[in-house]
């Protein structure tokens, strides 16, 4: 599975970005899927993740209500719809992807064999 994500930019605070993350080669169907955010120095955050049939989907705190992903099959691609941004959001945002995902473990990028490069996404304020 080859994995590319895209839809970063420079915004504003407060306003709204949609990232995608696509797969090439093979379909996405079967595959849980993470979206995972990093700064300079900094580990890899969590930022989100829906499940291998697309029926979970799980957030953290700092993105609850704000983000969503979703999954299009037909597309073969997976997006993070992220609204209201903060300064703090800015990161590179990257999207993984794994068939064998264990759901309790969906936060840790130990649990993501397929990664995608990463698309930065700057919040001005």
């Amino acid at each position: 599975v080859q994995l590319q994500a895209s839809g970063g930019g420079l915004v504003q605070t407060g306003d709204s970005l949609r990232l995608s993350c696509t797969s090439s080669g093979r379909t996405f169907r079967g595959y849980g899927v993470g979206w995972f955010r990093q700064t300079p120095g900094n580990e890899r955050e969590f930022v989100a993740a829906l499940s291998r049939t697309g029926g979970g989907t799980s957030y953290a705190d700092s993105v609850k209500g704000r983000f969503t992903i979703s999954r299009d099959n037909a597309q073969n691609t997976v997006y993070l719809e992220m609204n209201s941004l903060k300064p703090e959001d800015t990161a590179t945002y990257s999207c993984a992807a794994d068939k064998q995902i264990i759901w309790s473990s969906r936060a840790s990028p130990r649990m993501y064999a397929y990664w995608g490069q990463g698309t930065q996404v700057t919040v001005s304020s």
